[in-house]
């Protein structure tokens, strides 16, 4: 097991022990440790993809684990900020139909040899559904807060409709198949 695979192993193992945080601990503190977990897992994100290409640590595992321990991150706190009434579900329901659409669309490129580079909106997404999380899980006490995070929580969805839809124009010979 490399260090990759470590980095990815141990953002799925954060999961349930943010939200034992999140749900079992005392408020307000059970956000900010909570966030603190999430933003340590979101690290680990980064530095487990930079890590494979750079010292050519790229696996069959990373491959596969490395995405769904980041869909499962994600999913888990928006799924999580439904029921602490923080988003409201349509949010979390457009997200997670780009999430398996796009999903499914990768499993039938990888049955046709077709390769799906990750492309910047996707990167954009992630980044921005990530800083949307976090203040929002946050919930910091100031007055333009509410703006900021409406603003933060439009362009998340945004940016996953614009990667999905992107994902699917650029790999359109994919539906061919």
């Amino acid at each position: 097991m490399n260090l990759p695979n470590k980095l990815t192993t141990m953002r799925v193992i954060l999961i349930p022990v943010f939200l034992l945080v999140l749900f079992l601990m005392d408020s307000p503190m059970n956000r900010y440790i909570a966030t603190a977990i999430f933003i340590v897992a979101s690290v680990t994100d980064f530095l487990d993809g930079h890590i494979a290409r750079k010292y050519n640590l790229v696996s069959n595992f990373g491959k596969f684990m490395d995405p769904l321990a980041d869909k499962l991150l994600v999913m888990s706190a928006l799924v999580s900020m439904v029921a602490m009434e923080d988003l409201p579900a349509w949010v979390v329901i457009i997200i997670l139909a780009r999430e398996f659409a796009i999903t499914g669309f990768r499993t039938l490129a990888m049955e046709a040899n077709i390769v799906m580079a990750a492309s910047w909106w996707g990167k954009i997404k992630t980044t921005t559904q990530m800083i949307m999380i976090i203040l929002v899980l946050l919930h910091l006490p100031f007055d333009f807060m509410p703006v900021v995070e409406t603003i933060l929580v439009g362009l998340a969805v945004f940016f996953t409709i614009v990667s999905g839809v992107d994902y699917i124009v650029k790999n359109k010979q994919v539906l061919k198949g």
